[in-house]
């Protein structure tokens, strides 16, 4: 049967350290000097001129990649490749300014929240993580309910899972008119709804012959 309303516990994102995280760039020999450029994604599209040790003091992998004796240390230049650049620019961006930052375009919010989660996981940044983690909450509605479905199956967020399968069940109307069927590609997802569907039809059934039985004592 599709799920109860999910009674996770509320996600609660700790206090910013930026302040704290800022008062690390002074007095410590080991950061790094100057800047750096970015070149990321498949296409090695420039983001330019980032403070090295901006990013130590707000991620311990920076810390780690521009430490000392790493080659990037000194590098003017460092190639990522597992994103894009508009997530990658609102990974960057988070660091230094503290701002989650997911763009104006209602459609995209979604999928950049999903994208820049990962990203906030392979850099360690849990707060940022967690910001994203409320976005995509805040994001489920008809035609996003399929895609975020899919997408919590497959990097195992029980939670939004939870809450998107609650969704489709209570309005299975409007994610079918605004194309939400037409977007499954998981097959298990497809099967899982299909169950949901036939639970709900089971349900309704039991409670009609359970009326007609009530119907029938009163006539009686």
């Amino acid at each position: 049967a599709p799920p109860p309303p999910p009674s996770f516990a509320p996600i609660v994102v700790p206090p910013s350290t930026f302040s704290a995280d800022m008062g690390k760039m002074c007095g410590d020999a080991t950061l790094p000097e100057g800047k750096v450029t970015f070149l990321v994604g498949d296409h090695l599209e420039r983001y330019e001129h980032v403070s090295k040790n901006m990013l130590c003091v707000r991620s311990p992998v920076f810390r780690t990649m521009f430490g000392i004796g790493m080659k990037e240390r000194d590098a003017a230049e460092v190639t990522v490749r597992n994103t894009d650049l508009a997530t990658f620019t609102a990974l960057v961006r988070y660091l230094c300014t503290d701002q989650l930052d997911l763009g104006e375009e209602e459609g995209g919010r979604a999928q950049r929240a999903l994208d820049l989660r990962e990203l906030a996981q392979m850099y360690q940044v849990p707060r940022l993580e967690l910001l994203c983690a409320q976005a995509l909450q805040e994001s489920v509605a008809p035609a996003t309910a399929v895609p975020l479905l899919e997408a919590a199956h497959t990097t195992g967020d029980g939670r939004l899972l939870a809450q998107c399968r609650r969704y489709v069940a209570d309005h299975a109307a409007e994610v079918r008119a605004s194309g939400g069927v037409e977007q499954l590609r998981d097959f298990g997802v497809a099967k899982g709804l299909l169950g949901d569907a036939l639970d709900q039809v089971a349900e309704l059934k039991g409670t009609v012959a359970a009326r007609d039985v009530e119907l029938e004592k009163v006539r009686a």
